[in-house]
């Protein structure tokens, strides 16, 4: 008899706990839903995958986004 779908609502960092919890082995096929919730800049995610693909690291975007705070903050004397 087959179980019912169930749903869960977890982080991506709680994925694999959760599926471990529920006693679901590594090699079952489980079908995952990804609903960013109140993404404050729309086209944030798909601009940095491109970036990293482009061979840029984290520390790398953050450098250079305050970098680019910097230039367009005024300055405080």
């Amino acid at each position: 008899m087959a179980s019912a779908p169930s749903v869960i609502e977890v982080t991506a960092g709680e994925i694999a706990a959760e599926l471990q919890r529920r006693g679901i082995s590594s090699d079952e096929r489980v079908t995952l839903t990804i609903e960013p919730e109140g993404e404050l800049i729309p086209g944030r995610r798909e601009s940095r995958t491109k970036v990293v693909a482009a061979g840029l690291s984290d520390a790398d975007i953050d450098r250079l986004i305050k970098q680019a705070q910097h230039e367009v903050e005024p300055r405080i004397a």
